[in-house]
C-alpha cells in the first residue's frame, strides 16, 4: 500500500492544505474517496487513518486533508495552534478548500501516481453539509456519503438568543474544546458568511437536488447531531440510502487518541456499508 502524510498543496494567495493520499497501486484506474472531516476535527482524529487502509485495501485512493482554516499548521496539523485562522473559517471557505484538492486531482496531482476513474465524497458531521451541498452543484462528484450529518446549518448560530447578540455586539465569541480546554475563537464573520450565502448554504435545497447516489448513516444513540437530521436529509431525497447503526454515538464508537489497531465495531460497521455502497456501479 502506498501511503503519503502530510503533503501540502498550495494554492496562490491561499493558506495551504494538508493532505494524505492511502492507495494501493494499480495499472488500471481506481476510484477516489475523498474525505471531509466536520467541526473542530483534523485528518489524524482517531482512528481515521485506519479508515483510510481499508478503503485502500477494498480498492479505492483514499484522501483526507485539513480544511485550511481548521486551526492546525503545516508543522502541526493536530489540534488547534492557530487559533488565528480558526477564527476566520466558514462554510465559504471549507467549500473552496474541498473544490482546491478537487482541482488538484483534475489537473493531475504530482504526488498521485495512480488514474482515476471516479469521485466520491464522504463527510462526517459538518463535513456532511459541506459535502452535500458540493455534490449538488458539482459535476465530477459521483457518489456522496455522510456519516452523522447535520441537516441545516441555521439553527446552530442560535438567533435570537441573548448569546448571539453579545457574538454581535463584541465581533467574536468562544466555544470550549472539551478535550484540549481550549477557547476556541469564531469571529462574527462566520454567521456574516452564512447569511450572504443562506440559499446556497441550505442543506435541504441541496439534498433535493443531487441527482448521484447518496448514502446517509447515523448512529441511533448519536446526541450531538440526532438520528432525526438523518431522517430529514433521507425524506428531501427519497432515493437515498439510510443506513442507522445500532447503539452507534456521533463518531461510532471512537475516541481521540486511537491506539488500537483496529477500527471500533461501530465505525467498522459504517466503513463496510460504505465501501459496499461505492462499490454498487
Amino acid at each position: 500500500m502506498t501511503i503519503k502524510k502530510n503533503l501540502i498543496l498550495e494554492t496562490d494567495r491561499k493558506k495551504p492544505i494538508l493532505y494524505d493520499l492511502y492507495y494501493e497501486e494499480s495499472e488500471e484506474s481506481v476510484p477516489m474517496v475523498i474525505f471531509c472531516h466536520g467541526y473542530k476535527g483534523f485528518k489524524d482524529w482517531g482512528p481515521w487513518s485506519l479508515v483510510a487502509e481499508s478503503f485502500a485495501k477494498a480498492g479505492f485512493c483514499f484522501l483526507k486533508f485539513n480544511f485550511s482554516h481548521n486551526g492546525g499548521t503545516m508543522d502541526q496539523p493536530i489540534d488547534f495552534p492557530d487559533l488565528e485562522a480558526f477564527a476566520e473559517n466558514n462554510f465559504s471557505t471549507e467549500l473552496e478548500d474541498l473544490d482546491r484538492v478537487l482541482n488538484s486531482i483534475e489537473n493531475g496531482n504530482e504526488n498521485l501516481l495512480q488514474e482515476i476513474s471516479t469521485v466520491a465524497l464522504i463527510g462526517h458531521s459538518r463535513g456532511g453539509g459541506i459535502v452535500l451541498i458540493k455534490t449538488e452543484e458539482d459535476p465530477r462528484i459521483e457518489k456522496v456519503v455522510t456519516w452523522a450529518s447535520v441537516s441545516d446549518f441555521r439553527p446552530r448560530f442560535q438567533e435570537n438568543t441573548p448569546e448571539f447578540e453579545q457574538w454581535k455586539k463584541s465581533g467574536v465569541t468562544y466555544i470550549e474544546n472539551s478535550r484540549t480546554k481550549q477557547q476556541l475563537p469564531h469571529n462574527f464573520q462566520f454567521y456574516e458568511d452564512f447569511k450572504t450565502n443562506e440559499i446556497r448554504f441550505t442543506i435541504s435545497r441541496a439534498v433535493k437536488n443531487i441527482k448521484v447516489p447518496q448514502l446517509i448513516v447515523h448512529g441511533s444513540e448519536d446526541t450531538t447531531v440526532i438520528k432525526k437530521e438523518a431522517e430529514a436529509l433521507h425524506s428531501w431525497n427519497p432515493k437515498s440510502n439510510l443506513e442507522i447503526i445500532p447503539n452507534a454515538d456521533h463518531v461510532f464508537g471512537a475516541m481521540h487518541p486511537w491506539t488500537e489497531n483496529t477500527m471500533p465495531d461501530g465505525l467498522g460497521n459504517v466503513v463496510n456499508k460504505t465501501i459496499d455502497f461505492l462499490k454498487q456501479v
